[in-house]
């Protein structure tokens, strides 16, 4: 899971390209980096690490221009070298630059093709690399000397056409503007705004509304399924359908747990969402356990707070801040390594003993995944004195790989997979354990909005929407996702630089 921005202003748009980061930094821990336009030329930031560190003050006054793109980096599988950082460029046609979120389930294929047919070189084993020389042969072969509208959207039409998966997509063409785009089922997120100034109008996409919002820039709408909006360094903006078929299906572990709830997301909050996902775990333990003695309701901090909070309200249970999180420490889900994730969690998280002693205590996380993290939880609650310890997941069970851009472990790795609900509530320690319903969980986002009749679910149901998901694709997933195989990437890893632009790696 990556986070993505492009703007098109009427200054420079450094600063606000690194404001949009850090609102988008949730997305992504791994690295960062931007690339600007101005006089001639690309300007480039980027390396591994946090906004906030590859960013200094020299950096960003040398990112001039009033168009750029940026990204941060978490990464799906491989290694976290730095040349692996994005955003990718490529100087034929025209000069541009590519930031990506998502994975393309074809780019072994692709990458071929692109070395064979399209007389193309990779650098890295980057399928945003791959998706880059795609969309720039798309462009090329169309053998325009200056670039109208229709052939930037003729060639998004041609990756639609070539690439499979889930991918959302902003890329700068030098001298002439910014282009946004998604996969035909708008499986990965994107949005655009627009933004008043004193010279006229401007424009930014990203990966989530609240990038937006932090920046004074007013939602237009989602970037559709297929969809590409261009906008020319001139401010005129074009939007326009570029794939034959599209049929919406978002990701729904979005809602789960990866986007902050003060975004917007396809017409949905991410907010309400997760207050509906509580309400509807609530009605669930009123169905199956009428007679519960819950005593008390503890999120697992910070994305099942609003869940445990309208969870607790529908039982009438008392909700307590028990456990107190670190904010210097990241996001476990998405660190490398299953020694990171396990010190990490002691860390992160420490529990207040009032609210655990003698109690009945319900823990809420929003999801499930390897059952590290809950099981050490589980285990600190009942250090702190808990009478019992009962775990809810506001998702259902994990069973699956996810191969749309999240980095699911491999399916071994996976506490619920080929294991019974009452399996797992042993391995992790719980006395009870209670996971939430697939209908429940699609019924909590659609309410949102009508018009999604249905979600890309694949990581609780195994139905991959693209179609060309087999076995043999599953197992050399898991090879590159096993974490031991990641280690011996990351320890091998080099430190690379794209060439052919101004690229600042001081």
């Amino acid at each position: 899971m990556c986070g993505i921005a492009g703007i098109v202003a009427k200054s420079n748009v450094n600063q606000d390209l690194y404001d949009a980061l850090t609102v988008l930094q949730h997305r992504g821990q791994d690295a960062a980096g931007i690339v600007t336009f101005a006089d001639g030329k690309l300007n480039q930031r980027k390396g591994n690490g946090l906004v906030k560190d590859v960013f200094h003050t020299r950096h960003m006054q040398r990112l001039t221009g009033n168009i750029g793109i940026g990204h941060v980096r978490y990464p799906t599988a491989g290694s976290s070298s730095p040349a692996l950082a994005q955003p990718f460029y490529v100087n034929s046609p025209y000069g541009i630059s590519l930031a990506h979120n998502g994975n393309l389930t074809n780019a072994a294929e692709l990458s071929q093709e692109l070395f064979q047919s399209d007389l193309r070189h990779l650098n890295t084993d980057s399928d945003s690399e791959v998706l880059l020389n795609v969309f720039a042969h798309e462009l090329q072969k169309l053998g325009k000397l200056v670039p109208e509208a229709d052939d930037v959207f003729s060639a998004v039409s041609g990756v639609h056409n070539r690439c499979k998966g889930g991918y959302a997509v902003v890329a700068m063409i030098a001298n002439y503007g910014v282009i946004g785009f998604r996969d035909p089922n708008g499986i990965r997120p994107l949005v655009y705004g627009v933004r008043e100034s004193a010279s006229g109008k401007e424009y930014m996409l990203a990966s989530e509304s609240v990038a937006l919002d932090a920046l004074g820039y007013k939602l237009v709408a989602d970037v559709a399924p297929g969809e590409a909006v261009y906008i020319q360094t001139s401010g005129e903006i074009h939007v326009r359908k570029c794939a034959d078929a599209a049929d919406y299906r978002p990701c729904i572990f979005e809602h789960v747990y990866f986007a902050r709830p003060d975004s917007i997301m396809d017409g949905i909050s991410v907010y309400k969402s997760r207050l509906r996902q509580g309400e509807r775990l609530a009605e669930k333990i009123l169905r199956d356990h009428p007679g519960h003695d819950i005593d008390v309701i503890v999120p697992i901090p910070d994305s099942s707070r609003i869940a445990a909070q309208s969870m607790a309200a529908k039982l009438g249970v008392k909700f307590r801040e028990g456990l107190v999180k670190n904010r210097y420490i990241g996001r476990t889900f998405i660190m490398p390594g299953q020694s990171a994730r396990k010190k990490s969690v002691k860390q992160k998280l420490n529990a207040i003993g009032l609210e655990f002693k003698d109690k009945n205590v319900m823990l809420v996380d929003d999801s499930i995944v390897r059952g590290t993290t809950c099981q050490q939880i589980i285990e600190m609650a009942r250090d702190a004195g808990a009478r019992k310890v009962y775990f809810a997941s506001a998702a259902p069970p994990v069973r699956y790989p996810n191969v749309y851009g999240i980095d699911m472990p491999s399916v071994d790795e996976l506490i619920a997979h080929g294991r019974t609900v009452e399996e797992i509530r042993t391995e992790i320690g719980a006395d009870w354990l209670i996971y939430q319903d697939l209908d429940d969980l699609v019924h909590c986002s659609s309410e949102g909005n009508p018009k999604i009749n249905d979600f890309e679910c694949s990581v609780f149901n195994g139905d991959y929407i693209t179609g060309d998901v087999d076995q043999a694709y599953l197992d050399k997933l898991a090879a590159d996702r096993n974490d031991n195989s990641q280690k011996e990437r990351n320890s091998s890893s080099g430190d690379g630089a794209l060439i052919g632009l101004h690229n600042d790696v001081s």
